[in-house]
Order: C-alpha cells, then structure tokens, then sequence
C-alpha cells in the first residue's frame, strides 16, 4: 500500500510529456514511415498492425508512436518497462490477453528499451504472439540484430526510425511555444536564430530539444508578460553537447568502422572528426589506440614499416599521460596512418594461410626443419637434411620449408606501395634464385 507524505508536492511533468503528440499528424520526422501513402501508417489507419520493433536512436519518437497506436487502434494496450518486469510480470499480462482473445478483444503490449530484456523473458512472449494472443510492439536503441532473440525477431516486422532533422526539431520546438500545454498559458519567445542554434545542439533528439527550451524558459527574464529567452539562457543550458555515442552499444562499433575506413581512404579529415566523435563521447584512448595499432599493419605493413611504430608510440602516450592530454598523440597516430601508403597484403596473407591451415590435413613437420636434440631424435632423422642459410654464400638455400601438400603454395603478394616495392623486389630476386637452383 502506498503513503504519502506531508512534504510529498506534486511534479510537474516533463515539457516532452506534456505536449507529446497525440495523432499521426502531430509527430514530426519519420515521413518515410508515417508519410501519407507509406506503409506503417496505411496498417495503423486501418488498424491491421502487426507485431513489430522501432529501432532508432533516443528521442525520435518510438514511445509516442506506440502512444498513438494506443489511441487509434481498437485494441487493449499495455506498456511494459523492460527496466523493471520480470517474467513473472509477463506471464501474468500473457495469460489475461489470451483470456481476452477468446472473447475476441486483441491486446498490444508495448516493450520501451526490449533490448534489456534478457533470451529468457523475450521467450515468454514468443507463444503468445505465435499464436495472436498478443501484438508484441518493442522499441530500442540497439540493432534489434544482435539484442532480439532471433525467433521472436523473425515474427516481428522491423521499423527504423531515423533522428530528426535539425528543421524538424525546430519546427518541434515552434509548435511547443504556441502548444497551450507547454507553459501554462505562459507566453515564451525566442529569437529564431537561437532556436535554430537549440535545434541544432540537440543532435536529433526531440526530448533533449524540448528539455533545453523548457530549462531555458525557467531561467528566462520575464518582461511585460512575457518570457524572453535570451542568448545568454541558450548557452546556459548547452554548455555541452553530449554526442550520440555507446561505448557498448551499435553506435561504438559504427564509429570505429567510420574511424578505421576513413583511415584506410586516406582522409585524413574524416579520420580526425570521427575519432574526436570517439573521445569526446567518452571512448578509453587505449581502446583506438589498439585499433590504430591494428590498422598499421592489416592496412599499410611493409609499404611502411614505420606506421606500427608510430601506432605502439601512440598507444604508450595515452597509456603513460591520459586523457585528456593523450589526444594530440592519437591525432599524431590517425593522420600518419590516413597519409601513409596502404597495402593489405600482410592481411591477406595471414587469410590464405589461416584457411589451409583450418581446412587442410594438419601434415607432420618435415623432418629436416625439426630439432634433433636428443640422440633418439637424431637416430630418427630429425634435422637431416637441414640447411643453415648463414653458411651459404648468398644466405640462400633450396631447401623446402612447408609440408609436402603444399610444396609451391604463395601467401604473400607484396604491392609496390611505399617502402614494400623493395620488399617485393627482393621477394623476386629470392625466387628467381631458387628456381635457378631447385633440386632436381
């Protein structure tokens, strides 16, 4: 039983509460969903949806539109916090609905953040939505790919929200100061330059947008009525921006890639902005580090053998000072990886060889290139045959180093990028030499 207190005073509702919308034409962004004509709104119009997952980035509209949903179909509709249910919670709600169905009323479970719900509770809604009990409608933040159990995915039709435009949220925040539920009737203007600057901030975000402009309304001067709100409100509150970034989630391994592939298009440009992207959202220096290291020798090698100095430089940098001071040496790092010359063919090699090595008959190794360090070894042939390449007069010899199977097989293909043509010159002056002197 719940108690109240003499002190309890009642909290107002948030300013994305208050005015969130409450028909299709309300909500704004999401036209390749919702557009006249397209799809989701054609099933929610003729209340025929299914069950599906919005997944998009926070503050784009995946909880009011299940809310609209809510309100135009004729179905019964309860929200779940993924947060806070356990599959007692669930198995509960599934029994009621299926009560409900035989009496022919369909029920909408909405799931707000389904990707914290762990295999087992996504599995207690899988029979009921096999069998239309419920229609099961998930939001997440999350590539629904790696975060849903698969078979309750396979029943659900995917919809990607996208974040909002810059002109969307400002015309979000337009409609916010004339909505007679913003403000309590409380007039608030704003320069549309400074709006714009707000939409902008707000990284396409509808409630971060609508957070700002309320913080900025509360500290605004007020003047004949009127709350003014001033430059000097705007910076304020956006002293800061907190950049869209997940250190466990999809958006990380996004980056990363954009980090690496920038790197490997020679931009060094994008390179920067996306690891300033990693940094500033909180990313640990040593983590880039590692992966620049990587790319030093998966993406350039020998074409210039000096990037994977650099890159274990770097890394020693940021281990030995930190943030925030470790940025200029990663800096240092990207744009010498983004100009040097590329050539993969290091990568390629370890590919080729791994694959034999996984798929091949794992063949004994030949009994010249073993030590024979016990006399029962050398009685049993280890190391004859074996030639010490430093005896020979051009450090050469003919002798055949892998197992019979793969005798003539080629791994590395050096490019004539960088520093790694005079690799593969040599590499063609070794085997012009052993083919001149191959045993007969």
């Amino acid at each position: 039983m719940e108690t109240s207190s003499l002190f309890e005073k009642e909290v107002p509702e948030p300013l994305a509460a208050r005015i969130r919308p409450r028909n299709l034409e309300e909500i704004v962004g999401q036209q390749h969903l919702l557009g006249k004509g397209k799809v989701l709104r054609k099933l929610i119009e003729q209340d025929s949806i299914s069950s599906m997952i919005f997944w998009g980035p926070p503050g784009v509209g995946k909880t009011t539109l299940a809310g609209v949903i809510a309100r135009m179909t004729k179905a019964r509709f309860i929200n779940f916090s993924a947060v806070t249910s356990g599959i007692k919670e669930i198995r509960e709600v599934m029994k009621k609905a299926e009560s409900n169905r035989l009496y022919g009323e369909q029920t909408i479970v909405f799931v707000d953040e389904i990707h914290r719900f762990n295999k087992a509770q996504q599995d207690a809604f899988l029979p009921f939505v096999e069998k239309g009990s419920i229609i099961l409608i998930g939001a997440t933040t999350e590539n629904p790919s790696f975060e849903v159990n698969g078979a309750l995915l396979s029943r659900c039709k995917v919809f990607v929200l996208k974040a909002l435009s810059e002109a969307d949220i400002e015309t979000l925040l337009q409609r916010a100061l004339k909505d007679e539920r913003s403000f309590g009737g409380q007039q608030v203007e704003i320069e549309p330059e400074l709006l714009r600057k707000l939409a902008a901030f707000a990284n396409g975000d509808a409630r971060k947008a609508l957070s700002i402009l309320e913080m900025a309304a509360l500290n605004a001067t007020e003047e004949d009525g009127i709350l003014r709100i001033t430059e000097e409100n705007v910076e304020q509150c956006t002293s800061r921006k907190l950049l869209l970034y997940d250190k466990d989630g999809e958006e990380h391994y996004n980056i990363i890639s954009a980090l690496h592939k920038s790197m490997r298009n020679s931009d060094p440009d994008a390179a920067v902005y996306w690891l300033a992207r990693m940094l500033e959202g909180g990313e640990d220096p040593l983590y880039v580090a590692r992966r620049i290291t990587r790319f030093a020798s998966e993406d350039i090698g020998l074409a210039d053998p000096r990037a994977l100095e650099i890159a274990v430089a770097a890394y020693q940098a940021c281990h030995f000072i930190g943030m925030p001071e470790c940025t200029v040496h990663l800096t240092q790092a990207v744009v010498y990886m983004s100009l040097a010359p590329k050539s993969n063919a290091l990568y390629v090699a370890y590919g080729m060889a791994r694959k034999d090595a996984a798929e091949r008959q794992a063949e004994p190794v030949p009994l010249h290139l073993r030590n024979g360090v016990t006399r029962l070894m050398k009685n049993l042939d280890y190391g004859k045959g074996y030639q010490y390449a430093h005896d020979a007069r051009d450090k050469l010899t003919n002798m055949e180093c892998l197992p019979e199977s793969l005798r003539g097989r080629s791994y590395y293909h050096p490019t004539e990028e960088g520093m790694e043509g005079r690799f593969a010159q040599r590499l063609r002056e070794i085997k012009a030499w052993k083919r001149k002197h191959e045993k007969s």
